[in-house]
């Protein structure tokens, strides 16, 4: 089995180091400079970890899925994927990236993680919290004691969960299969900003996923190319990045 994840701030790097410790399965994040496409083409079984934006695939895990669509496509995977409260079909959307039927999904499940969010009123008035961890490897054993003994299961393909994922994502993604930003993730690719105080530390131009950060002259811009994983607005140490709301934020947030 091979793991491969996406993590903005650390909530789903935990939750994919600690699956693949559970299930002997390597595990790659998908910035790493790995050959991906033969990890890929060795691997039985494959095991997707992402959060859930809007109750849609960041748009960096869809075009990395895109970029490696013919290794993917006849293999069984897993998605496990981390939210804040619930996101409907956030698991289900993933299979939308691919032909139907060119996956066959053996696993899926949501994790409810802290969220990151430490600029957005109202949200940040919620405090970071290690209670999370504990629940989630709960839960994580009985995934892998499921999964080794055969059992399926698929959160996020009922109905219901087609519903509330439909009425949650249609304002950030308009088709669950298309690979470009769109709509609401237009808006936020082009809405970071770096306030006054900023330094020019160079942290946040290291540590993007997307190169969207560079440093022009001292001045540190972006490239209109955010992913909105929150990164660089929970590691700035002056707090001089955010996304979208540009209040900020009450506190800062990286998973243990």
């Amino acid at each position: 089995m091979l793991t491969l994840y996406f993590s903005g701030t650390g909530n789903t790097k935990f939750l994919a180091e600690a699956f693949s410790k559970r299930m002997n399965a390597k595990c790659y994040s998908i910035e790493e400079a790995a050959d991906f496409a033969t990890e890929i083409t060795a691997h039985d079984t494959i095991a997707f970890c992402y959060p859930i934006y809007g109750s849609r695939v960041p748009r960096i895990m869809r075009e990395f899925a895109h970029t490696h669509m013919a290794q993917i496509i006849g293999k069984k995977i897993i998605i496990l994927v981390t939210q804040m409260v619930f996101s409907g079909d956030g698991a289900r959307v993933f299979t939308d990236l691919f032909p139907k039927g060119a996956v066959e999904v053996i696993y899926a499940e949501h994790f409810n993680m802290q969220q990151n969010m430490g600029n957005i009123p109202v949200l940040n008035l919620i405090k970071p919290s290690d209670r999370f961890y504990k629940k989630v490897e709960a839960k994580l054993n009985k995934v892998c004691e499921n999964i080794k003994n055969g059992i399926i299961k698929k959160r996020g393909f009922a109905k219901g969960s087609l519903l509330l994922g439909y009425i949650q994502g249609k304002p950030w993604q308009k088709d669950t299969s298309e690979i470009p930003a769109t709509r609401m993730e237009k808006a936020v690719k082009d809405g970071l900003r770096v306030n006054k105080d900023c330094n020019a530390c160079n942290l946040c131009t290291k540590i993007c996923p997307m190169k969207n950060l560079v440093n022009d002259n001292g001045q540190i811009k972006h490239q209109s190319n955010c992913t909105v994983c929150y990164r660089c607005v929970n590691r700035c140490p002056q707090k001089a990045i955010t996304v979208y709301i540009h209040t900020k934020p009450r506190w800062q947030f990286t998973a243990k």
